[in-house]
C-alpha cells in the first residue's frame, strides 16, 4: 500500500489550481487542454458566456474563440459530445470529451448499467427505435424536430422530457453508443448514427480495465480529490487540518508554483466538488441563478475569483449584449484584497470584457 502523504494546505491549493491548468503556464491548443481536463462540461446558461467557452479561455486566454470549439467537434472530429447515464461522479450534463479517450466509454456506452425505467421502454418502442435509426441512415444529421414521432408508447415523465419521446429516444441510443451528436445549429443538437461521427477502427477497452484508467486521468485533471470521485487513482493523502480522506496525484506534488487571476466559471472544475472548495480553499459558494433575486448573497451567475492560489471572492457581472457592455454589479471580497490584488481582479474584468468584445460597466 502506497505510504501517505501529508500536505499543508498552501500545496494542496497549489497541486489544485496546476492540474487544473490555472497557474500562470498556460496551456496551449484546445484539444491537449481538453485531453488534460477528460472534458468540458456544456451548459446553456450565458449570462457571461457559455460554460464550455468559458471555462477554455480562462485557461488558453484571448487566443481562443468559440469557433474553435465547434470546428473540434463538426470538421476536425477531435471532440465528441457524450452524457454519461451511469457515472455517479459527473452530473447529468453532456459533455465534449476528447476522442483520444473514447475506446476507454465505448464498453460503457455499449454494456453499461441502464435505468429499468429506460429499458422498459426502449423495449416497448422497438418499431420506433428502428424508425429513428433508419430515418438518420437515411437522411442524418438531422435535428430532433425533423424525426418522426411513431413512438408506440409516449415517455411518461415528471420532468422536462415528458412525451418528447423523439429527444428521449435520441439520448437513449446516445447513450449506448448507437447514435451521436453531429454538430449544433445554434443549441439546438444535429444527431447522426455513431458510426458516422466516431472515427472507425477503435478497439473499446474493457470496462474493467478503463474504469481505474478514468481514474487516474481524473484525479490528472483534479490534482487532490476525495476517493469517491477517483476511486484508487494516485496515493492516500492528509490535508493538514482536514479531517477528511483524499488521493493525490503524487506527480504533483512539490512541483514550483506561479499563479495568476482568473474568473471561473461557477462550473468550473476548481470549484465544481463544494466540499473541496470548502475544506482546502475556504471558499463557501453556490451557485444562486436558480434562487429569487432578493435571496442571492453574490448574484445570479457569480463568477468565482482566482488569485494566485486562493478562491478570494465573487463577480457578479453580466453580458448586456445590446448595450455592448459587460456590466458589472458587485465584486464580492470574501476578505479584503490589497490594493495589487484588486489591481489584477481589475486587469481580468478588462481582459474577460475585451475577449467578449464588450465594454466595462462599473457601478
Amino acid at each position: 500500500m502506497a505510504s501517505e502523504i501529508v500536505l499543508d494546505r498552501e500545496e494542496a491549493r497549489r497541486i489544485a489550481v496546476r492540474a487544473q491548468r490555472l497557474d500562470a503556464a498556460r496551456p496551449e491548443g484546445l484539444v491537449p487542454l481538453v485531453e488534460h481536463l477528460t472534458f468540458l462540461q456544456l451548459d446553456p446558461t450565458a449570462a457571461i458566456a457559455p460554460s464550455a467557452d468559458l471555462i477554455a479561455y480562462t485557461r488558453l486566454g484571448a487566443s481562443y474563440r468559440p469557433e474553435h470549439l465547434a470546428a473540434a467537434v463538426e470538421s476536425d472530429r477531435t471532440l465528441y459530445e457524450w452524457k454519461a447515464q451511469d457515472d455517479p461522479v459527473q452530473p447529468p450534463f453532456a459533455m465534449l470529451r476528447p476522442v483520444s479517450d473514447l475506446a476507454l466509454n465505448l464498453d460503457r456506452m455499449a454494456n453499461g448499467p441502464i435505468a429499468a425505467s429506460w429499458t422498459a421502454w426502449l423495449d416497448a418502442n422497438a418499431r420506433f427505435r428502428q424508425d429513428v435509426l433508419d430515418r438518420l441512415r437515411d437522411a442524418g444529421p438531422l435535428l430532433s424536430k425533423d424525426i418522426p414521432d411513431t413512438a408506440e408508447v409516449p415517455w411518461q415523465s415528471t420532468g422536462w422530457t415528458h412525451e418528447r419521446n423523439v429527444t428521449h429516444m435520441l439520448e437513449l441510443l446516445q447513450g449506448r453508443g448507437v447514435v451521436a451528436v453531429a454538430g449544433r445549429v445554434g443549441r439546438q443538437r444535429t444527431w447522426d448514427l455513431a458510426e458516422r461521427v466516431y472515427p472507425t477502427g477503435i478497439e473499446a477497452v474493457p470496462e474493467a480495465e478503463a474504469a481505474p484508467l478514468r481514474d487516474e486521468r481524473r484525479l490528472r485533471a483534479l490534482g487532490i480529490a476525495r476517493p469517491q470521485l477517483v476511486g484508487g487513482a494516485g496515493v492516500p493523502a492528509r490535508v493538514d487540518g482536514s479531517d477528511r480522506e483524499w488521493r493525490v496525484d503524487p506527480d504533483a506534488v512539490g512541483l514550483p508554483f506561479e499563479g495568476r487571476t482568473a474568473l471561473l466559471s461557477p462550473f468550473d472544475r476548481l470549484v465544481h466538488d463544494r466540499v473541496r472548495s470548502q475544506d482546502i480553499f475556504g471558499f463557501e459558494y453556490l451557485l444562486e441563478m436558480y434562487k429569487p433575486a432578493a435571496k442571492r448573497r453574490w448574484g445570479y451567475f457569480a463568477l468565482p475569483i482566482l488569485h494566485e492560489d486562493r478562491l478570494v471572492g465573487k463577480l457578479d457581472a453580466a453580458a448586456d449584449r445590446k448595450r455592448g457592455v459587460l456590466r458589472l454589479d458587485a465584486v464580492h471580497e470574501d476578505a479584503p484584497l490589497g490594493p495589487s490584488a484588486r489591481d489584477e481582479v481589475d486587469a481580468a474584468i478588462d481582459d474577460l470584457a475585451a475577449w467578449l468584445g464588450l465594454a466595462v460597466e462599473r457601478p
